[in-house]
């Protein structure tokens, strides 16, 4: 029911509020110190709706940073491959669900993501504890699970819009605390992380 509510709220928005908000995204994130000393990200492309990480993702690669792109497993775990600009990209509708833009060269397994200094998380809305709400599938519970196991602490930030930070969202006992959400107006960081 939330899930259906912050996507609600997305759907509504216009192909030109989704651009701007990309790149407002772009100017804060790029700010954040734990990207300015980065040397690879995971980050993710957006798709319909959700927060425009386009700049962002072009902002990082110009500035000599690795960047890491997942590619859905019929698992719906993760695969990673780089980056290597929009025209490495491809479009793989993956069953009944939606269609994703992957990266299109060689694929570097699930554990590349161990190598990320920062994690770039999508969500549908962070609370005051720094808890995501995801979209349910589960891909990125699974990532985080394997970092932990691989004793790997890459900074976790996620993208949102600023209606999306809220008092509380839902939380399992597996799920962790993201470090900070940037959204257009600004960076909130969140304490004990």
């Amino acid at each position: 029911m939330l899930r259906r509510e912050f996507l609600s709220v997305r759907n509504r928005l216009t192909d030109d509020d989704v651009a701007e908000t990309g790149r407002a995204l772009a100017r804060r994130a790029l700010e954040l110190p734990e990207l300015a000393h980065a040397r690879t990200v995971a980050a993710y492309v957006s798709v319909g709706s959700e927060p425009g990480t386009a700049a962002l993702l072009d902002a990082l690669r110009a500035r000599g940073v690795r960047v890491l792109l997942p590619a859905l497993l019929p698992d719906n775990d993760l695969d990673w491959g780089e980056y290597a600009g929009l025209g490495s990209l491809a479009r793989v509708q993956h069953g009944g669900k939606m269609a994703l833009f992957e990266p299109s060269g060689a694929r570097l397994g699930p554990d590349a993501v161990t190598a990320a200094d920062v994690v770039l998380l999508p969500g549908l809305a962070v609370d005051a504890r720094g808890m995501r709400l995801g979209r349910g599938g589960g891909s990125y519970d699974r990532v985080l699970a394997r970092l932990e196991r691989a004793g790997a602490c890459p900074r976790l930030v996620v993208l949102l819009y600023d209606t999306e930070v809220v008092a509380h969202v839902p939380a399992e006992a597996h799920d962790k605390p993201v470090h900070a959400v940037v959204t257009p107006s600004g960076v909130r960081r969140f304490p004990g992380t």
